[in-house]
């Protein structure tokens, strides 16, 4: 149904939750259109000038007041009972290191640079003395937690059915982390890291999205999401670590 609307399938824990929340918003926005459109036709009929030449100072009263208070009424319970439940559940404390699968994702023109801490949990150093074509993180390999980790370029695997806390930043220039499918969309700031955080529920290849204009190759900068059960997902970082660290 949500893809008959022009929704994109939902891949994520809080997906529904927000879909949901979209739908109500856009029907409430649809009754809205129609009474005040009525109320305001009905105005302009009752109150011209041949009916009323003399100026009413007081205000609509009645039925078209009623109106009024009705559609504030059910914006405020929207509001309440289903933005703010919805908003609460998005914004408490990130999950710890310990909780959740994290992931560093890098932007910059015109690619996402991911960065797997490997089985130590820790992430190694980087430097930006160490930057260049073959090393974009500036990732030390000669850090001791540095030996385990995974770097990819326009590729980020993600494990079925666990939170992943994805820490974002910039090397250049303001971008905008955004998958569709997950919900999930976040500005990258130069100098501030910043994160996110979802549960990938449905297997499959999704895509991030930059969705802020940030050059002339801005329309190219995508990167390849696959959400891949938890054993295979461990079995792609054990080979991604046998094939960097050769």
């Amino acid at each position: 149904m949500l893809e008959l609307l022009g929704l994109p399938v939902q891949a994520s824990q809080h997906a529904s939750g927000l879909d949901q929340l979209l739908t109500e918003v856009h029907w409430l926005m649809a009754v809205m259109f129609i009474g005040w459109a009525t109320l305001f036709l009905l105005i302009v009929v009752r109150f011209r000038s041949g009916a009323h030449p003399k100026a009413d100072y007081v205000g609509t009263r009645g039925w078209g007041a009623r109106l009024a208070v009705g559609i504030v009424a059910a914006e405020a319970f929207l509001i309440i009972f289903h933005a703010w439940p919805v908003w609460a559940t998005r914004t408490p404390v990130a999950p710890s290191s310990g909780e959740a699968t994290v992931v560093r994702v890098v932007a910059e023109q015109f690619a996402w640079n991911v960065h797997y801490p490997g089985a130590d949990g820790r992430f190694g150093r980087t430097s930006i003395d160490l930057m260049g074509p073959s090393n974009p993180l500036g990732l030390d390999r000669t850090d001791p937690f540095a030996v385990d980790d995974v770097a990819t370029i326009n590729q980020l695997v993600l494990p079925q059915n666990r939170t992943v806390l994805i820490r974002l930043s910039s090397k250049d220039v303001i971008h905008s982390f955004w998958i569709p499918e997950m919900r999930v969309k976040h500005d990258v700031v130069p100098g501030l890291e910043a994160t996110v955080w979802f549960t990938p529920t449905r297997e499959g290849e999704y895509e991030i999205v930059c969705s802020q204009l940030c050059g002339l190759a801005h329309y190219r900068m995508r990167s390849a999401v696959s959400v891949r059960t938890v054993e295979q997902f461990e079995a792609f970082l054990a080979q991604e670590v046998r094939s960097q660290t050769r």
